[in-house]
């Protein structure tokens, strides 16, 4: 089974294959080579350092309230 969970881009670098995001409160860096016009202060779903797909703000704070409550933050 593979899990993915919601970040915010904060920021997308200059080579434009990857982007700074916020997951679960932590800045980290992913790729984004497999998403189309990603921008900043869109959620994408991360799964192994890699952004897999664009979400809606809504379900991502959802799905992150649900993440939150699971790992007790």
């Amino acid at each position: 089974m593979c899990l993915s969970v919601p970040a915010k881009v904060i920021e997308i670098y200059a080579d434009e294959w990857r982007a700074k995001v916020d997951y679960l409160g932590s800045a980290k860096t992913v790729g984004i080579g497999m998403l189309d016009e990603v921008r900043p202060d869109q959620y994408v779903l991360v799964h192994a350092g890699e952004a897999i797909q664009i979400i809606d703000e809504q379900s991502a704070l959802e799905s992150l309230h649900y993440w939150k409550e699971v790992l007790e933050l």
